[in-house]
């Protein structure tokens, strides 16, 4: 989806059944597309997150998270996640936004981010803390990560589509170009 992009609004039910407004909400938007229930990686990636919640909730953004997993193979690992998480089973919002799968997911810049989510999972797993990721996930295990930074009127103001499955904004990126002054598509002096 370009920058520029204006998106219709829409809902979606989170995990917990909750029906929420994209974009809605009276501020900047940060959809996250992540991988299947339980991925490792995805694992490791939201923990920074969840680890800067209050700071990017201050900077005015609003966490969301697709997955392309039924909910009630999320619940088991997101469920204390302090943002809204979306289950996507079907894809659709992946297909809306052009969220890809694909071989290159689990490429060689992908091993040391595999290799550091197993170990943040493995304790919690051999405690029965958390079930271990399913072999062939729903959706497989190939997906790739996605961003989008919206604005409270649909407008798409930053993409990322990732390389490989660890290939996503950090949250300081993310601070960064939320504090971005971003021009209306036709303002003078801004590209049309």
């Amino acid at each position: 989806m370009p920058v520029g992009t204006v998106i219709e609004t829409t809902e979606a039910e989170t995990i917990s059944g909750e029906r929420i407004a994209l974009p809605g909400g009276g501020g900047l938007l940060h959809l996250q597309f992540r991988r299947f229930a339980g991925c490792p990686i995805c694992n490791l990636h939201l923990r920074s997150v969840v680890e800067r919640h209050a700071e990017i909730a201050a900077a005015g953004i609003r966490e969301v998270v697709f997955f392309h997993a039924p909910a009630d193979d999320l619940r088991p690992y997101v469920a204390d996640l302090p943002f809204a998480v979306v289950p996507d089973p079907d894809k659709t919002f992946y297909r809306r936004f052009g969220v890809e799968s694909g071989l290159r997911s689990m490429g060689p810049r992908a091993w040391g981010a595999i290799a550091r989510g197993f170990l943040l999972v493995a304790g919690p797993m051999a405690r029965r803390r958390r079930p271990a990721p399913k072999f062939k996930p729903h959706g497989g295990q190939l997906g790739l990560p996605a961003d989008f930074l919206i604005a409270p009127d649909g407008r798409v103001l930053a993409a990322k589509y990732g390389d490989h499955a660890y290939d996503q904004w950090s949250v300081d990126e993310l601070l960064t170009l939320a504090a971005t002054p971003h021009h209306e598509p036709n303002e003078p002096g801004t590209p049309a």
